[in-house]
């Protein structure tokens, strides 16, 4: 009789046990990092404003992302690329962004009901610059002046005779493989190039950001000391808002503010000795190690004095 009731209740432990539902994984805090990683979590809503012909990127308006990233315009990567196969430009979506170190991508993506994000007023974009000619390659870089972190003022014609890097950032673009992705591609051509042996002298960097309201010299130096610049080597550049969208759009970088974002495209120049246009890269696919194949290449070419 005592084996029987000790075989009974171990048969209830035993369905009780099965009959309990799995255990489920915990809710991620948005923003809140993955235990032992450096991951960052958020859940983001926002309207399709165009899918890429490569399947795996769309740009997104999306809503303000609090504690993160004001509401913008940005073009995010999917981590499963069939997610966007029933989506379409207008579709409103919502979606788990993920941020690490030096990445990010989205997931879970789903369709939502429409216009949680309303339309901004149909109204042509304020635009404040002169008329300039897009450059190509083996077209002479024009004069700009600007103000580097330090408070200095900077021409481009005074590096006639270097070889030159341009990029454009602002400062509080924070997905690292944006704006962030370019000053580090730009520190670690700055250290290769230092630690290389036989390596050209004649080589600057340029970092010209497109806030220049927000990125004074006081902003620019702190965020340039982040990034290990060298002031001998490389500086971050402000100025008139004129000049900064002239140069910008010469090569093809674009900007534009957006329901108060401001929303952006990636270009990366480099300018030879003889103060012509050499290479543009666009996006954010190329390497240090490329910028620094092209800047050796741009530094042995002989200084010029024609126009």
């Amino acid at each position: 009789m005592v084996r029987l009731s000790l075989l009974f209740i171990l048969l209830l432990v035993v369905l009780n046990v099965s009959c309990r539902p799995p255990p489920q994984p915990p809710v991620e805090a948005a923003g809140a990092a993955a235990p032992g990683t450096n991951q960052q979590f958020f859940q983001v809503k926002g309207v399709i404003k165009e899918l890429g012909p490569d399947g795996k990127t769309v740009v997104v308006r999306h809503e303000e992302i609090p504690d993160y990233m004001p509401a913008m315009t940005m073009p995010f990567a999917a981590r499963e690329p069939a997610e966007l196969a029933a989506l379409r430009a207008g579709d409103t979506v919502s979606f788990r962004l993920t941020v690490t170190d030096k990445d990010s991508w989205i997931d879970q993506i789903r369709k939502l009901a429409p216009a949680p994000v309303p339309d901004s007023p149909s109204r042509p974009p304020v635009r404040i610059v002169r008329d300039v000619e897009p450059l190509q390659i083996g077209d002479p870089l024009p004069e700009y002046h600007f103000t580097n972190e330090l408070g200095h003022p900077v021409s481009t014609a005074q590096f006639k005779g270097q070889a030159l890097a341009i990029t454009f950032i602002f400062t509080r673009c924070p997905l690292p493989n944006f704006c962030p992705l370019m000053s580090n591609n730009f520190g670690d051509a700055q250290k290769r190039l230092l630690a290389m042996p036989g390596a050209p002298t004649n080589w600057h960097l340029l970092t010209i950001s497109f806030d220049p309201e927000f990125d004074t010299p006081v902003i620019l130096k702190a965020y340039a000391q982040r990034f290990g610049a060298d002031p001998q080597h490389w500086n971050f550049l402000t100025g008139e808002l004129i000049d900064v969208t002239a140069i910008s759009e010469q090569f093809g970088q674009m900007f534009w503010r957006e329901e108060g974002a401001l929303s952006h495209n990636l270009r990366t120049a480099v300018v030879d000795a003889a103060g012509r246009v050499q290479k543009i890269f666009e996006g954010n696919k190329w390497t240090s190690a490329a910028l620094v194949a092209e800047l050796v290449k741009a530094a042995a070419k002989p200084n010029s004095s024609g126009p």
